[in-house]
């Protein structure tokens, strides 16, 4: 519950200074940079040693970034120093999150019975959206399991139109 506090506060920060300088787009991009970097583990473990210094760390956080706003590279060294670098993932999740809601954009995580071709995915995503007043960007994942239908989870709210819903409802309604 604390790291998802301070994630919050970290991205929160982050995009307020961003909003400031009219760089919020330029900025997302250079936190997607940085969270990239979580994903070389010779690069992770180097900075997690605590037996290199910081001047070292700091020197190659510089280098492989190469070119990007210093703001956010001030805010990856103060990451850096306080020993929650390993957060910057989800602080990018969160960043993306605060940028789409500024841009009037929401996050649906749906899940489908079958893959779904673009006309599909474009359908649902208008629907959702008239339901939600939003434009609804989709994360689509396959479950077999729900039979038919789909499942989509925006905006806090559950939409569960998917047979196996309906085919439980009725039981309970014949029972």
């Amino acid at each position: 519950m604390a790291r998802k506090i301070s994630v919050r506060c970290y991205a929160q920060a982050m995009f307020d200074l961003g909003l400031e300088k009219e760089q919020l787009d330029c900025w997302q991009s250079d936190i997607e940079k940085v969270a990239g970097l979580g994903r070389d583990v010779t690069i992770v473990a180097y900075l997690g040693n605590p037996k290199v210094h910081f001047e070292d760390k700091a020197r190659l956080l510089a280098e492989t970034l190469g070119d990007i706003d210093p703001l956010v590279l001030n805010i990856v060294y103060l990451l850096l120093a306080k020993g929650k670098l390993n957060m910057v993932a989800d602080i990018a999740n969160e960043y993306q999150r605060l940028l789409d809601n500024h841009h009037g954009i929401e996050q649906a995580e749906v899940i489908t019975a079958v893959p779904l071709d673009d006309e599909a995915k474009l359908k649902l995503s208008q629907r959702l959206g008239d339901i939600i007043g939003k434009k609804i960007v989709l994360k689509i994942k396959v479950d077999h399991s729900i039979i038919g239908g789909f499942v989509a989870r925006v905006a806090g709210k559950l939409v569960d139109g998917s047979t196996r819903n309906k085919l439980a409802t009725l039981k309970k309604e014949m029972a």
